[in-house]
């Protein structure tokens, strides 16, 4: 099949994007090992822990915007995962398990020092199996940006 010249530029462009050639590329390699958890979490505060419950908010910083100039989803999707996991060890689990599913839906944007309120619920937490429910709301307004799920493998402790 005969590719087009409009079609091929197109192609390399998404290449280009994905393989993040050049100077992104550069800037990338020289991260610390294990930079992903501080890199999203950085500047969050705890407002309200408790068995089965966390609340937290953060103002919505440079470094976590899409090319949009809102919250990248793939923060919220982090932050769905980290802080849903903290909601489901304040239970007390003996172990933090592996992500099985985390789905988000995505409702509404959140802009660069907006201030974001998160709310983690453990609502099962068996002896294989936790889930959490997250939602990150506008803290002035209380309008949703984004609800999560998350659930979790708690790896039971081997009996050797």
């Amino acid at each position: 099949m005969k590719k087009e010249g409009n079609e091929e530029t197109s192609m390399e462009s998404v290449k280009k994007f994905l393989e993040k050639e050049g100077e992104m590329a550069i800037t990338m390699d020289g991260l610390p090992e294990r930079f992903f958890e501080p890199f999203i979490m950085k500047g969050i505060k705890v407002d309200l822990l408790e068995p089965g419950r966390i609340v937290c908010s953060f103002k919505v910083p440079p470094r976590l915007l899409n090319g949009g100039n809102f919250m990248h989803g793939g923060a919220t999707a982090t932050l769905v995962d980290l802080i849903g996991s903290a909601a489901i060890l304040t239970v007390g689990t003996p172990s933090v398990g592996v992500s099985v599913e985390i789905n988000v839906s995505y409702l509404d944007s959140a802009y660069p020092g907006e201030e974001v309120e998160v709310e983690a619920k453990a609502l099962r937490v068996g002896k294989a199996v936790g889930v959490a429910s997250v939602e990150l709301r506008k803290k002035k307004t209380g309008k949703i940006i984004a609800q999560g799920r998350h659930t979790k493998y708690l790896a039971l402790a081997s009996k050797l």
